[in-house]
């Protein structure tokens, strides 16, 4: 039997631990508020805001906010107000405030202003899902959308300069004028198939709301009329219109797109070896002799799922994460909605959260995109500014 003083013992400590524990989250935050500001100036380019919450850049303003990366000496950055594109107003109104409005000679000072730039959406926004007229899953005509002639002048001027580029899907995919991506192409040594594709936890029509209505018509379309599919998987989209289905066990062996990374990718920038991803991504080819990718998507076939893909030029695995680091330029291409999680911009407020991701998803839905932020987005572009903000500290003269 343990003596009183044992047992008083033993509850003082317990009861210090659970203070520790409730005061723990005060200590984050009063480390989070005395650490140092650090200035680094950011052109963020998004098209695709339809409310201000800024869904399309949140991981951004949360990786941002977290490091205090600030856009001048004393300001952090908002997610409502510092970007370039679309600016969601009451009543169905609306802003402009996309490079489009730039002069050459504004872009040309930009680029000298601005030490790095992330093109997080280039989607924009359409009339069905802005004026709420019609089925918003169906195809309208465009508000606004796609990388600009003044954005590409953007991202070549800072190549030219030797500076920062992070760019993601959707910049290269409709609505993006043809010429546009070819130069984009040209200069940046990556070209778009073509293909773009997603999960889907159901093809069930009758089940799941959020089917396109123009993936299933299209479908059926060049397919006698057909629409077979009833479980999950992944559907794959051209930009002629031609649609290709690879359904769970039909054509899966799982039913998820799983994102590997290479040694680099989990060394260095904190990468999983392997992350499942539930939305939308782009199928690139990038030119090796110059880029390198550190992390690909990987589908788990069956022959029935391998013939239907070679069958359209497709291949089970592609690349999700492409780099260029040199002394010429640091880029890299995100191969899908990288910045679009469904997170909340409060946790950034607290110093060292990331050590507790594990408490802040859920790993048994095949849907939730918590985990994508956590475990992937966050540690990536952390290292990415980190590594860029170091090196700039490095050039200035002391």
């Amino acid at each position: 039997m343990a003596s009183p003083l044992l047992k008083t013992s033993i509850g003082s400590f317990l009861r210090a631990i659970i203070l520790l524990v409730l005061l723990l989250p005060i200590w984050m935050l009063i480390i989070w508020l005395c650490t140092d500001k650090r200035k680094l100036v950011i052109a963020i380019i998004d098209k695709t805001v339809l409310t201000t919450k800024g869904q399309e850049h949140i991981s951004l303003n949360w990786v941002l906010n977290q490091e205090k990366f600030s856009k001048t000496n004393t300001d952090l950055y908002q997610r409502g107000r510092d970007y370039y594109g679309f600016f969601p107003l009451d009543k169905n109104k609306y802003q402009l405030k996309g490079l489009e409005r730039f002069s050459i000679e504004q872009l040309d000072q930009l680029s000298v202003d601005a030490e790095a730039v992330y093109i997080t959406d280039a989607y924009g926004i359409y009339k069905n899902e802005w004026f709420g007229q019609g089925d918003d899953k169906d195809r309208s005509g465009i508000v606004y959308g796609g990388m600009s002639e003044q954005d590409l002048y953007l991202l070549q001027q800072m190549q030219q300069k030797h500076k920062l580029i992070i760019t993601e899907f959707n910049c290269l995919a409709s609505p993006t004028a043809p010429a546009v991506r070819n130069e984009f192409e040209h200069s940046f040594g990556i070209r778009w198939t073509g293909w773009i594709g997603r999960y889907f936890e159901s093809f069930d029509t009758t089940k799941n709301q959020e089917l396109p209505s123009w993936l299933i018509k299209n479908y059926r379309a060049q397919h006698q009329g057909r629409w077979p599919f009833t479980k999950s998987g992944i559907a794959f989209v051209h930009s002629d219109d031609r649609i290709v289905i690879l359904e769970n066990e039909t054509h899966l062996t799982n039913e998820l797109p799983y994102i590997y990374s290479s040694e680099e990718g989990q060394s260095h920038y904190g990468l999983p070896a392997k992350t499942s991803y539930s939305f939308w991504f782009d199928v690139i080819q990038p030119d090796t002799s110059y880029n390198r990718v550190i992390s690909v998507f990987k589908l788990d076939l069956n022959d029935s799922g391998k013939k239907l893909l070679d069958s359209n030029g497709l291949k089970a695995s592609f690349p999700a994460i492409t780099v260029h680091l040199n002394s010429d330029y640091r880029f890299f291409y995100f191969s899908a909605d990288f910045a679009d999680n469904p997170i909340s911009l409060t946790s950034s407020y607290f110093k060292g959260v990331p050590y507790f991701k594990g408490l802040m998803y859920n790993n048994h839905d095949p849907l939730e995109r918590k985990s994508f932020f956590w475990k992937l987005y966050q540690p990536l572009v952390t290292t990415i500014f980190n590594d860029y903000y170091k090196t700039l500290r490095e050039k200035k003269p002391s």
